[in-house]
């Protein structure tokens, strides 16, 4: 076996890369990351630096980790501030730490790559790499954000600390169409659902659902404004670009959902998805005008019908947001793995997951009362 660590991503091949992707997990994919290089979404002031592993053995990539060094905590959705700030109060660096997730992207997916079948074989060689290399690069600690199942649970099992937190995702019960979905809510839930779908369309708004192939350079020039506008609103860093939605878009192409909302023929707000073979991901929303709804519309009902329309099982809209439960996302409960260089702070870390796993878990007990479908 050779490892080798990799500052760019194009420094592995791409087809040899994809191949060890399952599912066609669009964040995973060589094209995205990618384009968040040439684009300047990752490095430079933003962070995000690449150490990204290979293992080869015959000259032939059988194992691989997307891998990042970072010195804040921007873009991660595992929010670890309180340890940053323990370790500086001890007189210690926290910064750099290593990271494996998709930059500003809280998907669940793959993080230890390898050939099918050769999990016990190549992910003990992967964790042992990275380890080996935070320690020989003198960073605090190595977090690995919302693993597959049975990557965080090989994690877990090899001694690293896990940490809880709280989604809210949408399961596909083999729905024929949105009022298949809609019968099986509570009669105020249902009500409340149509009555902001009726607001939309009673406006005169109309929804375009896009793709890579059928968007436009248009579409995503006004898209990006949109997305832009949001996170100015909000003194935000809006870190992706047009180059880089128009490149993820070509390459991409089917995976990309792009969803633009006109009003008098004129687009006044967007959302963007992406899809893997069993699973959408909602990831960002921005609009130039302000529409009753439309958030809900664009954001979740027609992800909502994409998933049913194309059979996809699972619809991830992304973090946070305890107003989807009323919309038919169930709590689900997300992981992620750490491991800390610094013995003394183990036993603190761990007491630390342990009360955060109670906490979550307390806060979706108090949700069962609140969810919408009729039965449970």
């Amino acid at each position: 076996m050779q490892i080798s660590f990799h500052e760019s991503i194009q420094e592995i091949d791409a087809t040899e890369w994809n191949a060890l992707v399952q599912n066609k997990q669009p964040f995973l994919q060589h094209s995205f990351i990618s384009a968040l290089e040439n684009h300047g979404c990752i490095g430079g002031d933003l962070d995000w630096y690449g150490h990204h592993i290979s293992v080869r053995e015959n000259d032939q990539l059988v194992g691989a980790m997307p891998l990042f060094e970072k010195h804040n905590t921007h873009g991660e959705f595992v929010f670890d501030h309180s340890w940053a700030d323990a370790w500086h109060r001890s007189g210690l660096r926290y910064y750099p730490k290593l990271v494996s997730a998709t930059p500003y992207t809280p998907a669940s997916g793959q993080r230890l790559l390898c050939e099918e079948g050769r999990e016990n074989e190549v992910y003990p060689i992967l964790l042992e790499a990275v380890i080996q290399f935070a320690q020989a690069s003198e960073a605090s600690s190595f977090h690995c954000l919302f693993p597959a199942k049975n990557q965080q649970e090989f994690m877990s099992n090899a001694g690293l600390f896990t940490r809880y937190d709280c989604q809210y995702h949408w399961h596909n019960q083999d729905y024929e169409n949105f009022d298949h979905f809609l019968s099986t809510l509570t009669s105020k839930k249902r009500k409340n659902i149509k009555q902001e779908r009726r607001k939309v369309n009673d406006a005169g708004i109309t929804l375009r659902v896009l793709d890579g192939i059928t968007a436009s350079i248009e579409d995503w020039h006004v898209f990006t404004d949109f997305y832009r506008r949001i996170y100015e609103r909000k003194w935000g860093m809006p870190v992706f670009n047009q180059p880089f939605f128009s490149e993820v878009a070509a390459t991409l192409g089917e995976q990309v959902i792009l969803v633009i909302a006109d009003l008098d023929d004129k687009p006044v707000a967007g959302s963007l998805m992406y899809k893997s073979d069993d699973t959408l991901f909602g990831r960002h929303w921005g609009c130039a005008e302000k529409h009753d709804s439309l958030h809900f519309e664009a954001c979740y009902y027609q992800g909502i019908e994409y998933c049913i329309e194309h059979n996809l099982k699972l619809f991830e809209p992304g973090a946070q947001g305890e107003h989807k439960v009323a919309r038919g996302f169930l709590p689900t409960m997300t992981k992620s793995n750490h491991w800390i260089a610094a013995e003394g702070f183990r036993a603190s870390i761990e007491r630390f997951c342990e009360h955060e796993k109670k906490s979550i878990e307390a806060y979706m007990k108090q949700l069962e009362n609140r969810l919408p479908y009729k039965t449970q």
